[in-house]
C-alpha cells in the first residue's frame, strides 16, 4: 500500500500486489484505503509503481529545460498557469533532492521494467552534485530555491545561489532555450508525464485510463480540470499530440516518441475514454 507523502492529505493511495497475492487481500487492502476515504488505484509492481514513475521523466525534462537555459521560476509560474498546484522544479525542493534523486536514479535501467531512453533529456548528474553540496531542498533551507529566511515572503522563491552555480556548470553547450516561449517548455515537461502514462496503460502497469487520470489528478495534482492525461490526450486529440510528439522527437530525441498504443488510437480515430454507445 503506496500512500503518497503527506498521507494525512494526499488523497491517493496505490495498492500494489504481487503476482501471487490472493484477490482476497487485494480487495482487503483496497476496502481500508476506501474507509481511510482515499481514492485507491491497483497498480502493476515495477520501480517507481505508477505516479512516481510518470513523474521520472517529467521532472527529468524539467532538468533539461533548466539545462537549456529556461528560467526555473518562470517554468514553475507556468506549470501553475496551466493547473498545477506545485512547479516542477518546487517538487524537487518539496520531495528532497536527495529522494528524487534516488527515485530518479530507482528508474534509469534496461526495459521493459525500467524506462531506459525514456529517461533521457538531462544530464542527471546534476543532482548529484545538488546533494553533495547539501542542497536538499526545504528540508535544509535550500535547494533549488532559497528557502531560508531570507528567502521567504510574498511571490515565488529565488534560485538559491549555490544552486544557480551548478546549474551554470551544467549549462547545456549548444542548445539555448532562454528566449524561446515559455509555454514551449511546459509543453515538453507536461508531454512527458502523459506519454509515461500511456506507456504504463499500454504495458499493464494500471488497467484502465480511468485509473490513469484518478492516479495523475490525486497523486501529483495533474489539472484536476482537464481530467488527467488521459482525458487531456482525448481533448486536445490524440492525433494532434501524435503530432506533437513527432516534431519533439526530432528535435529532442526518442525520449519523446509516442507510444504504439497513443499511434494507433490517433490512427483508428479513437478516445482513450469512449462515450457511452
Amino acid at each position: 500500500m503506496h500512500y503518497f507523502s503527506p498521507a494525512e492529505v494526499m488523497q491517493l493511495l496505490e495498492v500494489i500486489p504481487h503476482e501471487k497475492t490472493s484477490k482476497d487481500v487485494l480487495a482487503a487492502a483496497v476496502d481500508v484505503g476506501l474507509r481511510q476515504g482515499k481514492s485507491v488505484i491497483a497498480v502493476k509492481d515495477v520501480p517507481g509503481f505508477y505516479v512516481n514513475r510518470c513523474i521520472g521523466p517529467m521532472a527529468t525534462e524539467a532538468l533539461g529545460c533548466v539545462q537549456q537555459g529556461v528560467d526555473p521560476v518562470q517554468l514553475n509560474e507556468a506549470m501553475l498557469a496551466f493547473g498545477y498546484p506545485v512547479g516542477p522544479v518546487s517538487l524537487l525542493d518539496e520531495v528532497g533532492i536527495d529522494v528524487t534523486t534516488k527515485v530518479v536514479y530507482n528508474l534509469i535501467g534496461e526495459q521493459p521494467r525500467y524506462l531506459g531512453v525514456r529517461m533521457e533529456g538531462a544530464d542527471l548528474s546534476m543532482m548529484k552534485d545538488f546533494v553533495a553540496a547539501g542542497l536538499l531542498g526545504k528540508k535544509t533551507g535550500k535547494g533549488f530555491f532559497d528557502h531560508s529566511a531570507k528567502g521567504k515572503g510574498k511571490g515565488p522563491k529565488p534560485v538559491h545561489p549555490e544552486a544557480q552555480e551548478i546549474i551554470a556548470k551544467y549549462r547545456h553547450p549548444t542548445k539555448d532555450y532562454s528566449n524561446a516561449p515559455i509555454d514551449d517548455a511546459v509543453e515538453r515537461v507536461v508531454m512527458r508525464f502523459v506519454l509515461e502514462a500511456v506507456h504504463c496503460l499500454e504495458s499493464g502497469v494500471i488497467s484502465s485510463a480511468r485509473d490513469g487520470d484518478i492516479g495523475a489528478v490525486f497523486g501529483v495534482g495533474f489539472p484536476p480540470f482537464r481530467g488527467g492525461p488521459f482525458m487531456w490526450i482525448d481533448t486536445v486529440g490524440p492525433q494532434v499530440i501524435v503530432d506533437k510528439c513527432r516534431a519533439l522527437e526530432a528535435e529532442h530525441g526518442a525520449q519523446f516518441a509516442p507510444p504504439q498504443l497513443l499511434v494507433e488510437k490517433a490512427a483508428k480515430g479513437e478516445l482513450f475514454h469512449q462515450p457511452e454507445p
